[in-house]
């Protein structure tokens, strides 16, 4: 039964570009009725194409455009060379959501900011650095903070994050998990990536690279900071360094909120 168990959280092979659909539920009191319901759709460390190819990209694209969620989040790290940035973006900038799609910037992006935040720019795609975003419904708020470098600033939270109501629903996106840790967010929903999940994993057991000073605390999945906000670290589309995955699938992460009953 182990045998069986170990072999099928090692597959990766799916129609949908990428290995598996994370799908989470989020439940919370902060969160307005209005907002019942509401569908974040969230990707992160794409490396195109690495092992992420052109057919994969195609094949996630159609799979965002079915969900028809409501925001599309982007966690950082994009291309592998520069000549892929405007071939992604005008990829990514077909799925069309209801409230658009907003992004940060990952570590690799450090020598290509100002082309990434450009064609991003041209393309629809909103760049937050260090900003705050309302989503609105009626009369209600909830709030996305955007980490522009959730490495230089990690022993923070960012000051325009200050002006977000302390009983509002906010949600932060930084690249590296480790930045909600010790920032102390008080964000109710934190989505990241960096890890890779650790790419390569013994079975699901042991990763040996792990790209967080956490160790497996926030490696990947659902989780919880020293101040009670809840984490999501994706184990990301693409791959770095090495273009393998074993026992840790690429994924495309889909979140559901819904008021605390």
């Amino acid at each position: 039964m182990f045998a069986l168990v170990a072999f099928s959280s090692c597959a990766s092979l799916s129609p949908n570009g990428v290995g598996r659909l994370k799908h989470y539920e989020i439940c919370s009191e902060q969160l307005p009725e209005s907002f019942e319901g509401y569908s974040i759709a969230f990707m992160s460390d794409i490396h195109y194409p690495s092992k992420f190819t052109r057919k994969n990209l195609a094949r996630i694209v159609r799979r965002l455009r079915s969900e028809s969620p409501d925001v599309l989040l982007l966690g950082g790290d994009y291309v592998t060379s520069d000549s892929y940035i405007s071939e992604l973006f005008d990829s990514i900038s077909s799925v069309k959501t209801g409230d658009g799609i907003y992004a940060v910037l990952g570590n690799h992006e450090r020598r290509n900011k100002d082309l990434i935040a450009q064609t991003m720019q041209s393309h629809g795609v909103t760049l937050l650095k260090d900003q705050v975003v309302e989503i609105t419904r009626g009369i209600d708020t909830v709030y996305i903070v955007g980490i522009y470098d959730s490495f230089k600033y990690d022993s923070l939270m960012v000051q325009p994050a200050e002006s977000v109501p302390d009983s509002a629903f906010t949600i932060l996106l930084c690249h590296t998990p480790d930045y909600a840790e010790r920032s102390n967010t008080t964000a109710d929903l934190t989505l990241s990536g960096h890890t890779h999940g650790g790419q390569v994993s013994l079975f699901g057991l042991y990763a040996p690279v792990k790209n967080t000073i956490y160790g497996n605390r926030f490696l990947k999945g659902l989780n919880e900071t020293s101040s009670g906000s809840m984490i999501i670290t994706t184990t990301g589309v693409g791959t770095s360094r090495r273009k393998v995955r074993f026992c840790v699938p690429s994924e495309l992460v889909f979140v559901t909120l819904c008021r605390a009953k």
